[in-house]
């Protein structure tokens, strides 16, 4: 009896114990997130491991049909849920389980891809759910054509609902509606609160609690990319790294908290942002003086007019104990957002997170650019002058139940290659015309099989022309365009009007007056020369009442190879913002005169750093790193861009170096945007450097990202073996590099000629994954040479390989030569080195491939200060 009895009351026991549990746990876990696979019949599972549902039982009506990509753009970083959508032929609705007074995070994906007989560039459609218009004659196609991106997500805070139940409905303005993924994930309640209203009273606010906001950027400030699966309190927000939206030349300094630091949410739940998020910060560094001088800014560009916003700022010290030690001013679109801003003060203390809301209203007459700055505020007298961020988030608020924004219209330089690339495939239509017509003779069954084969390449070709950004770095921003934005500064003056160059790239540049450049050079003074070319002078020279050291170059008003160098350079350049390239300050245009002023690196470029008789040599650690740096600038360009720019010229002598050693990739007077829409590569008149050439772009004249990989590789070996790309004092199958160490690679004797000063202080292990790495790049077929992608990833690990037996080092580390070894290398490499700068010609010389008439004069300036920017100390390699 007492065994039936204990046993009653042990089921009684857990059955109360499960009860509790259930019932315990629903209000505090809130209800469940969904993602919803459309057009999926089962369960899959995405890169990060997140399941996604079928989406059949939650869809009304039966105007709808399930749909397979014909294409996986590489940009796509899993198939789930992109590979897959549901077309909608007429209006129809998504019924989703949710609870009243809820506020859930809506995620739409997109992928405007070929589905079958439905082209995504023909779908134009809205969106509405909670009684709030998402989207408006909406064209995904268009969004991702002008943003560069191969897929979009758009994701809502929605309002508290007012019942049970959400209602997405799709509703079809011209063609069809589509959508490839949907998120609905539940949103704490505390998550949104009242934003402070800038330029208004001081306890002027609004409340966002019940509002219904569009997430426009979420930034990991001085951080890397965090996904989805890594957001705290699981949410499954993505947060990405800040480099493309600093502006100007004080791009500040990126700062890791230790890893054993404990980043503590006093005042905020600790679901606000990741820890990583507070445990990386862009400050603006240690000189005061130029620190008082400068702001830290960025620039968020295409943000739709005519709303307000709310800009959070996330912030958390790590370094800094006490209040008054570091404080400043914050100002959102040159309004003073926050007078004060001393994070010790707000968070209570050291590691302690804490963000601040604010509002702004976004009129006209920011035409679409959104900026925030940070200055030091010497008012209060602080310990340092300095400013600090970790995040921000932009969301945008409903106006009269609308979120919706116009479609985005693609760049000018966009358009300008987009028509060019059009015209390039009517001509090579119209010289197929003859060959297709004999193929018509030949056989029907062949020539149907050959068009199908032609349809189906078009498709592939058509989205080759989407921006490529996978792993590394970069990766697609999705709801953000990743392009740089360098704006006109404050101190600027606005353009009257160029002969040379776009409004577009005026606009996003500094321009300064002659008498300013007159005044950074003192007059133009030889003394502060530099370099010389076919172009005109280089000058040392500085700006800002002498805070910042600039390299100026300034044009010969007779040269159009120097005039046409400069659009290219200004066209290009003002649009990008990547810590490893270099920075393009403004440029000067007046009476005749054109310059360009860039940041001033210290260190000049690698080339002299490995053989061209410098008294100090890099270890091997410090080669890796700059290698890796030098490759995400290339990376960036390839993939993170607006769109793909080809450099067109790497080599040691575009690679600059700043005084902490970090890499630089300069010189884009050659630099073409592509690949072509429809060919997957550039047809174009063959420039670059000899030695540096890609013989397959050489033969065919046909330019492909993979030609700045052959050159890299060329760049790689340079590193190694510390010899030039081509050297004619040697004997003749030695003269050039790339042959040369392919030679001993594939022969197993590379180690008799790598860097003397390299041999017995590495790793050899390294050293072959560096050189596997270099054989790669030099393919023969540019199909079968990897990506930037690949490539940085096996320079990290070479560099994880040498750290195994190195110490760490500071980058400024360096070991002398000695003077028979300086006087050797001078002896046997000024004759290499010249041979090796030959180039080929300018974009004005279209009618043949000749080496420079001038490059005579590349090594015109010896000293250390000569080696400012590549082309500016060896300008004539042209």
């Amino acid at each position: 009896m007492s065994t039936g009895t204990d046993i009653v009351f042990f089921l009684a026991f857990v059955s109360a114990f499960l009860s509790f549990g259930l019932n315990a746990a629903g209000p505090d876990a809130g209800p469940a997130s969904l993602m919803l696979g459309c057009g999926s019949d089962n369960e899959a599972k995405d890169a990060d491991g997140r399941t996604w549902l079928p989406d059949s039982k939650f869809v009304s009506g039966s105007n709808s049909n399930q749909v397979q990509a014909q294409y996986q753009d590489p940009a796509l970083t899993s198939e789930v849920p992109y590979m897959k959508a549901r077309v909608f032929t007429s209006n129809t609705t998504y019924k989703l389980p949710a609870k009243s007074k809820q506020r859930y995070f809506l995620r739409l994906h997109f992928y405007p891809s070929n589905y079958g007989s439905y082209n995504a560039e023909q779908a134009f459609f809205s969106v509405v759910a909670n009684g709030v218009t998402l989207l408006k004659n909406f064209s995904a196609s268009i969004t991702c054509t002008a943003t560069t991106q191969a897929y979009l997500i758009r994701e809502y805070a929605l309002a508290p609902l007012t019942q049970d139940g959400l209602e997405i409905t799709f509703a079809v303005n011209t063609g069809f509606a589509f959508v490839n993924g949907i998120e609905l994930v539940p949103i704490p309640d505390d998550l949104f609160e009242k934003a402070a209203f800038v330029g208004g009273k001081a306890d002027d606010s609004i409340d966002s609690k019940s509002l219904n906001l569009q997430t426009v950027y979420r930034l990991n400030v001085g951080g890397s990319f965090i996904g989805p699966a890594k957001d705290s309190g699981s949410l499954g927000r993505a947060w990405y790294d800040d480099n493309a939206y600093i502006f100007g030349a004080n791009v500040g300094v990126e700062n890791v908290a230790d890893n054993n630091t404990r980043i503590e949410y006093k005042d905020i739940p600790d679901y606000s942002a990741p820890v990583d998020v507070y445990t990386t910060t862009r400050s603006m560094g240690p000189d005061k003086d130029i620190n008082i001088n400068s702001n830290l800014t960025w620039v968020f560009n295409q943000v739709d007019v005519k709303y307000m916003y709310i800009v959070r700022l996330h912030f958390c010290d790590t370094v800094f104990t006490k209040p008054n030690q570091v404080v400043f001013t914050v100002y959102i679109n040159n309004k003073t957002a926050e007078p004060e801003a001393d994070v010790i003060g707000w968070s209570g203390g050291v590691n302690k997170a804490v963000y601040k809301d604010y509002a702004t209203l976004l009129d006209e007459k920011s035409g679409g650019d959104l900026w925030l700055a940070l200055h030091p505020n010497p008012d209060t007298m602080p310990q340092y002058y300095d400013s600090l961020l970790n995040g921000v988030e932009i969301f945008k608020m409903e106006t009269s139940k609308s979120l919706a924004g116009p479609n985005p219209k693609p760049s000018e330089m966009l358009e300008k290659a987009e028509e060019e690339q059009k015209r390039n495939f009517e001509e090579s239509k119209k010289k197929d015309t003859g060959s297709n017509n004999k193929a018509h003779v030949i056989g029907g069954a062949a020539g149907g099989a050959a068009a199908a084969g032609v349809v189906a390449a078009l498709c592939i070709a058509v989205y080759q022309r989407k921006k490529r950004v996978q792993g590394g770095e970069s990766h697609s921003t999705s709801w953000l365009p990743i392009y740089g934005n360098s704006h006109t500064s404050a101190k600027s003056s606005k353009s009257n009007g160029s002969r040379h160059l776009s409004s577009a790239a005026q606009g996003r540049c500094r321009r300064f007056s002659f008498a300013e450049m007159k005044q950074a050079t003192k007059n133009f003074d030889e003394a502060n020369v530099i370099g010389v070319g076919g172009f005109g002078k280089v000058y040392k020279g500085v700006i800002d009442n002498g805070a910042t050291k600039v390299a100026i170059k300034k044009s010969n008003p007779q040269s159009e190879q120097g005039v046409h160098e400069f659009q290219t350079e200004i066209e290009m350049l003002s649009e990008l913002r990547h810590k490893h390239l270099v920075s393009l300050i403004g440029f000067c245009e007046e009476d005749n005169e054109m310059c360009l002023v860039y940041d001033y690196m210290s260190r000049g470029t690698l080339r002299e750093h490995i053989y061209k008789g410098n008294k100090t040599y890099l270890s091997w650690k410090q080669r890796l790193e700059i290698c890796i740096g030098a490759a995400k600038g290339l990376h960036y360009l390839h993939t993170g861009a607006r769109w793909t720019i080809i450099h067109r010229d790497v080599k040691t002598t575009n690679i600059l170096l700043d005084e902490n050693w970090e890499a630089k990739v300069s010189d884009f007077g050659l630099s073409k945007t592509g690949p072509d829409l429809n060919k997957g590569h550039v047809s174009t008149v063959v420039k670059g450097s000899f030695g540096y050439l890609d013989p397959e772009y050489f033969k065919r004249q046909q330019l492909t990202e993979k030609s700045d990989v052959y050159s890299f590789g060329v760049v790689l070996f340079e590193v190694l073996c510390a010899r030039p790309a081509l050297n004619p004092n040697l004997p003749k199958e030695q003269v050039s590099l790339a042959d040369w160490a392919l030679h001993c690679q594939r022969k197993g004797i590379l180690e008799d000629i790598i860097d003397p000063h390299l041999k017995g202080k590495v790793n050899m292990e390294s050293i072959k994954k560096f050189a596997d790495t270099a054989e790669k790049c030099l393919s023969e077929c540019g199909v079968d040479r990897p990506s930037l992608n690949d490539i940085l990833w096996n320079l990290e690990f070479a560099l994880q390989l040498q750290e195994g037996i190195e110490p760490v080092a500071t980058r400024s580390d360096s070991r002398t030569r000695s003077d028979s070894d300086d006087a050797t290398l001078r002896n046997q490499e000024m004759m290499a080195i010249h041979y090796s700068n030959l180039s080929l010609g300018s974009e004005s010389d279209l009618g043949e491939v000749q080496p420079s008439s001038s490059s005579n004069n590349n090594e015109a300036a010896p000293d250390s200060d000569s080696a400012i920017f590549s082309q500016i100390v060896n300008p004539t390699g042209r």
